[in-house]
């Protein structure tokens, strides 16, 4: 039996299509590892500097605007990917029609925002935050650049550009700690990381000798990608509400404080995020690839992947549970010892947003985005019903069951809602009992 599992992994190593998938997430996961490290070192760094209370404001700024940030996104990312695999003679089109798009749909949640701010609680200091942040919006429209290399599966240079800008990033955090820098330092320094991470995508993307994109836009195609990725708009919506939104809520229910504490919980448990987003990415070209094959072979790969991702979420579950209060002491300090309890609750949710990660690509390639917004629509109800209910019930621990459930339903009780997917839910069920030997083979066997 072992002499059958070793030849079958020598096979998967040197197989071509296994290494090349290999290689890009490699990149992709080194890249990310050091950013675990930079926000361990150096993330946890300042959140000791600043106390509970500010970096519970820095926390409430970096949500309220994430909320909109995933609106200006316009729900295109997977949608270019798939585009530029089905056809890559029209890269240059592509790239420069969702570049634009995305500008415009900067300047638009800006302008929103302008419209949403006044009705908060929020004084004049914080509502000047959100807006340095908010400014960084229009620098996420260089990541089409990112697509083009997803599509290619070319991750190398993207991950460089990436590391030079987390670098940059963590020498000044560094120094603005050291010189008992303001807050509104480290508010700066988050639009300069989207400023200088888009500088480095267009470097990048010369180096391959393209042409520059800019000139591009095509309205025939704009109106396709609007079309087929609305759903998806008002899916990242509901997605980043239903992952921030408890931050706000504490904020005003509770204060900055709480949600300092709330918030250095949730920075341990969501820094394992990267991992089911570069799985996917990595394989979403194969996935693609499988649909036109065959649904069996699709379902496999679907099956396998479903499984790595389950296993991989409660791999890190179990001991970031039982090791909640050394992992928060050593980390943060004492001054943050009520975020242990609240760790060990709401990293649990990984294992769905684990999922739901996979999921969501899996239904752009089956056309079935409008699915996306439904659950996501479902999970941020509950999530902010609950929320109102149990936070006043039992504080931050509340906040951390709301969003455990929120996440336990859209991800994976939903698929039995609805026929649709519910093929899913027994694809996502057998995942939890598959030997990790099968596992083995990969999902490109």
């Amino acid at each position: 039996m072992l002499t059958t599992l070793h030849s079958k992994l020598l096979s998967l190593k040197n197989h071509p299509g296994f290494q090349r998938y290999a290689s890009n997430t490699s990149w992709m996961m080194a890249e990310q590892i050091l950013r675990i490290i930079a926000g361990l070192f150096v993330g946890i760094w300042v959140a000791r500097y600043l106390g509970p209370e500010q970096f519970g404001l820095f926390s409430y700024v970096l949500a309220f605007t994430a909320i909109f940030g995933g609106v200006a996104k316009l729900g295109l990312d997977g949608i270019i990917v798939r585009e530029l695999v089905n056809q890559p003679e029209l890269s240059d089109t592509y790239l420069g029609t969702a570049f634009w798009l995305k500008v415009i749909g900067a300047f638009i949640v800006m302008a929103l925002m302008a419209l949403i701010v006044p009705f908060t609680s929020n004084d004049a200091t914080t509502n000047l935050f959100i807006f340095i942040i908010a400014a960084g919006l229009i620098f996420q429209s260089f990541e089409v650049v990112e697509f083009y290399f997803q599509s290619q599966v070319q991750a190398k240079l993207v991950s460089i550009c990436k590391v030079i800008q987390l670098v940059f990033s963590s020498i000044i955090k560094v120094y603005l700690v050291l010189t008992q820098a303001e807050l509104i330092w480290f508010v700066l320094v988050a639009t300069f990381d989207a400023f200088s991470l888009a500088a480095s995508y267009l470097i990048a993307y010369k180096l391959k000798n393209n042409n520059l994109y800019f000139k591009f836009f095509e309205v025939k195609i704009a109106k396709s990608l609007i079309k087929d990725s609305w759903p998806l708009v008002f899916s990242s919506l509901v997605v980043m509400i239903y992952m921030r939104i408890d931050q706000i809520m504490i904020k005003e229910m509770m204060g900055e404080y709480e949600v300092g504490i709330y918030a250095a919980a949730v920075k341990i448990s969501e820094a394992f995020y990267f991992i089911p987003g570069i799985i996917t990415v990595s394989l979403f070209p194969a996935i693609i690839n499988a649909k036109n094959i065959s649904e069996k072979i699709l379902e496999g790969r679907i099956q396998k992947l479903y499984s790595l991702l389950i296993w991989i979420g409660l791999s890190i579950s179990i001991p970031v549970t039982i090791f909640n209060k050394e992992i928060i002491n050593t980390l943060y300090g004492l001054a943050y010892a009520d975020s242990a309890a609240i760790m060990a609750i709401h990293v649990w949710s990984s294992v769905f947003v684990f999922l739901g990660v996979a999921f969501g690509r899996i239904l752009i390639v089956e056309n079935k985005a409008i699915i996306t917004l439904k659950r996501t629509v479902l999970g941020v109800i509950l999530n902010v019903s609950l929320n109102f209910i149990l936070i006043p019930l039992y504080g931050l621990i509340g906040a951390a069951i709301a969003t455990l459930i929120a996440q336990l339903v859209a991800n994976y009780m939903y698929d039995l809602l609805d026929k649709r997917v519910r093929k899913h839910w027994k694809l996502k069920t057998f995942a939890f009992f598959i030997p990790i030997k099968f596992m083995l083979r990969g999902v490109r066997s």
